[in-house]
């Protein structure tokens, strides 16, 4: 446990030395929910912030005090629930994380969400367009699949739309497929890499096993595993009993995400995460978003990297994906277009 204390420690001083020279600024809108808390506690220990800002409909400003008493360098502010509050909350951001919005109950899917959380995002997003157009924006609200879509709607009648700085986070669906694959296999999760494709609910997840450690993984086995990968989030909510969904898990994947972000901006190399973007891959079957291997930069995308070799079971689960997808992103843009 010290060990693990001085690595820490070592990384948090290490962390410093690069960015030092590079303040960023780091927005959470939604930052009082249940994914919201501990993302922002993430962030506040990430030595790659300088300034945190927080945002929500109430209790911005007391969890934001709770957060400025940790021993890191960043500057924690939480902002009043009025438009100028979430005008000064974004000004000057350089990544804006939005998890806001209503959590899954047993028995919802994510279109259930969608009514509600739309909006939300809808209305969010406007005020990012205005004040922070040029910030990279993580979207977590769910359905990703959706929100995605009508955050670039909102941002192209805003003239301000850059495909390269909007991202859907869909690093939860990574962060399991290597945590269930090492346990099929008994193996350590850290030294899996499992590329998952596609979007980010149920079928549209697509986890590619043949390029991962294990491509031996077959037959039954392989089935329960794309399953648990693709579902993983109704074991959660049942676990929950109606009390939530997947926050901490969701939270932990979201600041990985801005992590290595920041790390691109501040002159990392190479740095590659899967994520769901506007992409060229299936543009010719109408699908304008999806989720791939992305190479980060300064400037957001960098290169959005093919989805490479699969097997003939991996072609059929992309094939059902890609049908799925289709309508998700039609739904957030049809969205819009009724509910400007």
């Amino acid at each position: 446990m010290f060990a693990a204390r001085r690595a820490f420690g070592f990384a948090q001083r290490r962390a410093f030395s690069v960015s030092a020279s590079h303040a960023s600024k780091v927005t959470v809108l939604g930052a009082t929910g249940g994914i919201g808390q501990p993302l922002s506690l993430l962030m506040k220990l990430n030595p790659r912030v300088s300034q945190l800002a927080l945002y929500d409909i109430r209790g911005g400003p007391g969890v934001a005090a709770d957060l400025s008493h940790i021993n890191t360098k960043s500057t924690v502010t939480g902002y009043d629930p009025t438009p100028s509050g979430l005008r000064a909350a974004l000004e000057g951001a350089d990544v804006v994380l939005i998890p806001a919005g209503v959590p899954r109950k047993p028995g919802m899917t994510r279109d259930d969400l969608f009514n509600t959380n739309a909006s939300i995002v809808r209305d969010l997003a406007k005020a990012v367009a205005d004040a922070a157009p040029n910030a990279n924006l993580l979207i977590i609200s769910n359905p990703v699949n959706s929100t995605v879509p009508i955050c670039a709607e909102i941002f192209k009648a805003k003239g301000v739309y850059n495909p390269k700085r909007l991202f859907g986070v869909t690093t939860l669906d990574v962060v399991r497929a290597s945590r269930f694959i090492s346990q099929v296999k008994s193996t350590d999760p850290a030294n899996e890499d499992v590329t998952v494709v596609g979007g980010h609910s149920g079928v549209t997840i697509v986890p590619l096993i043949s390029q991962s450690n294990h491509a031996d993984i077959s037959g039954q086995t392989l089935d329960a595993l794309v399953n648990r990968i693709q579902f993983g989030g109704d074991e959660v909510v049942q676990a929950k009993e109606g009390a939530g969904s997947a926050t901490l898990s969701m939270a932990m994947a979201g600041a990985r995400f801005a992590e290595s972000l920041l790390k691109a901006a501040q002159g990392e190399q190479n740095v590659i995460e899967p994520t769901f973007v506007e992409s060229p891959l299936y543009k010719d079957q109408g699908i304008d978003f999806f989720a791939s291997k992305v190479r980060l930069g300064p400037n957001g995308v960098e290169e959005i990297l093919p989805v490479g070799q699969i097997n003939a079971h991996e072609q059929k689960l992309l094939d059902a994906c890609l049908v799925d997808l289709k309508k998700n992103i039609a739904k957030g843009v049809e969205f819009v277009k009724q509910n400007p």
